[in-house]
């Protein structure tokens, strides 16, 4: 089932093209990463489908309506997005950060109710968060904000998550922490994940499916055994790659690589 998709989707900044007449299907209810090499469009990408930024020609596709008809309180009832560099939250305490995640929930004046305080102390506590719910976020640690961040986006309840690489500024423990949960989400709620990561074996891991992207253009999508493959990984990031086994999860993985001589 696609409950997501673009037609022919075209996002540019001025005169500068970045994505080019893209056509994606996003599975529902999977965990889908996007890979590919700094600037390739991966960011604007998500950017464009969550409706930060507008494209230029062709659809985003939700649910059968295209997503410019959709008020953007509805939007936010669908799909969540954790930017890759989220906005200062400069005065707020770690709650207060994350209460903004119920906004498209709240009616008449925006108090919160018994039910948005119960989502908002999950979502801090299946983040690792709930010690930091008094705190100014200003004072937390670059990893502890990002947890913040990921909290919020979680507190909005959405079917859909985008997240723009979420393990940035985490540490290993952290790093998985975060893909684990997003997994849980995934197998045990049925959300739907969409996210970038820079780390080719976790994204194998973690993902049910992957969109290798180069220059705006989709190289190939498929499952982790289709795309962590030295022809791909050429392609796409230009490198010559040795590609084995994880020995925990049987999934492929990148061993190690060189860069392609002579490119």
């Amino acid at each position: 089932m696609v409950r997501l998709y673009t037609e022919d989707i075209s996002i540019g900044y001025g005169d500068q093209p970045i994505v080019k007449n893209l056509s994606i299907k996003i599975p529902d209810q999977k965990i889908t990463t996007i890979i590919g090499a700094n600037g390739c469009g991966k960011s604007t990408l998500l950017k464009a489908i969550t409706r930060i930024i507008s494209h230029q020609s062709g659809s985003v596709v939700l649910d059968g309506q295209p997503i410019s008809k959709e008020s953007t309180k509805a939007l936010a009832k669908k799909m969540a997005i954790l930017p890759q560099t989220p906005e200062s939250a400069a005065g707020l305490t770690a709650g207060e950060l994350v209460s903004y995640g119920r906004f498209p929930h709240q009616k008449g004046l925006g108090r919160l109710t018994k039910r948005d305080i119960e989502v908002i102390d999950w979502a801090l506590e299946v983040t690792d968060t709930i010690d930091y719910k008094h705190r100014p976020v200003d004072a937390l640690s670059g990893g502890q904000r990002q947890r913040v961040w990921i909290a919020m986006a979680l507190a909005q309840e959405t079917d859909i998550i985008f997240l723009d690489e979420p393990t940035t500024y985490l540490d290993m423990a952290h790093q998985l922490e975060v893909l684990e949960l997003l997994q849980k989400l995934n197998k045990e709620q049925g959300r739907t994940i969409v996210m970038v990561l820079h780390d080719l074996n976790q994204a194998a891991r973690f993902a049910d499916y992957l969109i290798a992207l180069k220059d705006g253009e989709i190289v190939k999508a498929g499952s982790g055994e289709e795309i962590i493959q030295p022809d791909i990984l050429r392609t796409v990031f230009n490198i010559d790659a040795t590609i084995g086994r994880d020995p925990l999860t049987n999934k492929p993985m990148c061993l190690s690589y060189n860069l392609v001589k002579g490119a």
